[in-house]
């Protein structure tokens, strides 16, 4: 359970308590005269005492004139026959309180024991602050997570989507239960497996399922875990954490995000001999060298960035055997989502195979929240079960975003955006091998999106020919070449089309290899798949001279160009359909793919036309 700061009512009340304390003594220090008890006598006997409280030891009043500037007297108290007998000799009489060993003693260590509680508490605070349970003794300890066997509930029967790293992972649930059979031939299990995958794939779920297939004890921590504000305390939590290791063999040891811990070495201008992140990874490093897998010890680790991993992190010996956990195809999707949607109550409409096929590229963790965004919207409804509908609105809300029913639009900017998005819709259902367009709409949502349309593919593709690259470009331009022909004019509302289009034929140019005048040459560099964004080379990276990025940018602007005439081509073929199903989906707005095969029967094909 998370812990949660919070500042106590009770140490306010304190904090104000003791200042106002403070401030009352120092007043009152400040007006008040400690006097001799003659001199008391002497003012008493002139008429200045105008009031006077007695106690045991002590005489308090007040002036009626002041004296020195001060209107308040102290002093100590005397009997009254010892102070008339010395006023006789002009005796100057002094009142004093006895002073002891044991008040002298109390006197000194009473503030030192306020100062030293005072200390030890705001320590612990801090201490505690830091995420150090028992103080700063426990600095060099791990914060890792155990878990024993009976905690993890988890198996392989709940990961679904990933088969072949459930394979990979089997063998070293194997070796757990029976360590003594893999080493009869000499072998010997890995000693570390690092689960490589973008996020969400289901990684950590993985990690689990093995530990609760095998029955052993799991320790899980993050790579941010390690590095804190002291230097050497990374170094110091992976000695511990491996020491505690050893202790509960068999065992796993869990570290996500290895990233943040094993970064390569030499990178960045701050990094150097003592950085600490260095000096955690060189420890790491030390540690997996320094186990024997015979002994039932496994390092499970999980990143979404291995580019950025140390090499010596990666070498034979450490971790030793890479398990891709990738994002699930149409069957893995339909297994995932059989999992998930046995905790909902369904309609009899609802098809896993037609919810897979609507999310392509959707991670495990995706379909979750998939199906709980459909549980809800079944709920905001009333309704007694989760229908197909739900599931349809709650990948719009996924992929496009809130629905925007304040945002309210001028007819003009209503027609612009019908015909734009009927543009797109048309020119796919032309093109051959072009997805099924599933729903198109004027409904604004998310941040920026007017309109949408949402195509389905009918399987997942791994691989595409040129000719269907430039059918996707013509796609993406259906919605300005609609604009072009209808309005003569060009709105804002297709940016993303163009940066997704010129991506497109960039690619095609500089990747693929893909345009005969500039051979088969590849000048980019791949992007890195897991990091999810594509980093453009800047000109100081380049490896080609001006003139043959002159002939690249020709390139671009010639495939989208092309694509760009594709697309007008069509559309100016199937005006009398584009302005029919726009008008539709004005007055309706939003059209599925029942509503447009009743409108699109007349369409002129492209194979047609060629």
């Amino acid at each position: 359970m998370e812990k949660k700061h919070q500042i106590n009512v009770l140490y306010i009340v304190f904090t104000v308590l003791a200042v106002l304390m403070l401030q009352n003594f120092l007043l009152s220090r400040s007006q008040v005269s400690v006097i001799p008890y003659s001199s008391f006598e002497r003012e008493l006997q002139q008429g200045n005492v105008s009031e006077v409280v007695v106690s045991e030891n002590l005489i308090r009043g007040t002036f009626r004139n002041p004296v020195d500037g001060k209107s308040m007297f102290r002093t100590r108290r005397i009997e009254p026959e010892m102070a008339d007998r010395l006023a006789k000799f002009d005796v100057r009489v002094l009142g004093e309180t006895e002073d002891t060993w044991l008040t002298r003693l109390f006197s000194w260590i009473f503030p030192l024991l306020f100062f030293l509680v005072v200390w030890m508490f705001v320590i612990r605070k801090f201490a505690e602050r830091q995420g150090l349970g028992e103080g700063y003794m426990s600095l060099g300890k791990s914060n890792a997570k155990i878990y024993v066997e009976s905690d993890i509930k988890v198996t392989f029967k709940d990961v679904a989507g990933v088969d072949e790293a459930k394979t990979e992972l089997i063998e070293i649930v194997d070796f757990l239960k029976d360590p003594a059979r893999y080493g009869r031939l000499g072998g010997r299990i890995p000693k570390g497996v690092l689960l490589v995958g973008p996020p969400g794939t289901g990684k950590t779920l993985l990690a689990r399922a093995v530990a609760g297939e095998a029955g052993v004890a799991f320790l899980s921590i993050s790579g941010s875990e390690f590095v804190e504000m002291f230097v050497g305390l990374g170094a110091a939590r992976v000695r511990d954490l491996f020491k505690q290791a050893r202790e509960k063999v068999p065992c796993i040891i869990f570290i996500d995000e290895l990233d943040a811990l094993g970064r390569a070495r030499g990178v960045g201008p701050l990094s150097g001999g003592h950085d600490e992140k260095e000096q955690t990874l060189n420890q790491l490093l030390a540690e997996l060298d320094g186990f024997d897998p015979s002994d039932g010890l496994v390092l499970l680790a999980a990143t979404n960035r291995p580019e950025i991993l140390d090499p010596a992190l990666l070498r034979a010996g450490r971790f030793d055997r890479q398990v891709l956990v990738d994002r699930p195809d149409k069957t893995g999707r339909v297994a995932i989502l059989a999992i998930h949607l046995k905790k909902a109550k369904l309609a009899s409409d609802v098809d896993a195979d037609q919810i897979a096929a609507l999310t392509p590229g959707f991670t495990g963790a995706d379909l979750a929240n998939l199906v709980n965004e459909a549980t809800l919207l079944a709920t905001r409804r009333n309704a007694d079960a989760v229908a197909m509908e739900d599931f349809n609105q709650a990948v719009e809300r996924i992929i496009a975003g809130l629905e925007k029913k304040n945002r309210l639009l001028n007819a003009f900017e209503r027609r612009t955006i019908a015909f734009h998005e009927m543009g797109h819709a048309i020119v796919a259902l032309c093109l051959p091998g072009s997805d099924k367009v599933h729903k198109v709409s004027i409904i604004p949502r998310g941040i920026g999106a007017l309109g949408y349309t949402i195509q389905r593919p009918t399987e997942d593709r791994y691989l595409m020919s040129r000719k269907e690259l430039e059918n996707k470009m013509a796609v993406l331009m259906g919605g300005r070449a609609a604009e072009s022909i209808v309005f003569k004019s060009f709105s804002t509302g297709a940016a993303d089309d163009l940066a997704r289009a010129t991506e497109i034929a960039r690619s095609m140019v500089t990747q693929y290899g893909m345009v005969e005048s500039l051979g088969q040459v590849a000048y980019d560099k791949q992007p890195h798949s897991f990091l999810g964004q594509q980093q453009e080379m800047t000109w100081l990276e380049r490896r080609y001279s001006e003139e043959t990025a002159r002939e690249i940018d020709c390139a671009v602007r010639a495939l989208v160009q092309g694509a760009f005439d594709k697309a007008v081509g069509i559309l100016t073929r199937n005006r009398a359909t584009l302005e029919t199903t726009a008008t539709r989906l004005l007055e309706t707005e939003t059209l599925d793919e029942g509503d447009l095969a009743g409108l699109t029967t007349g369409l002129v094909r492209a194979e047609a036309a060629e």
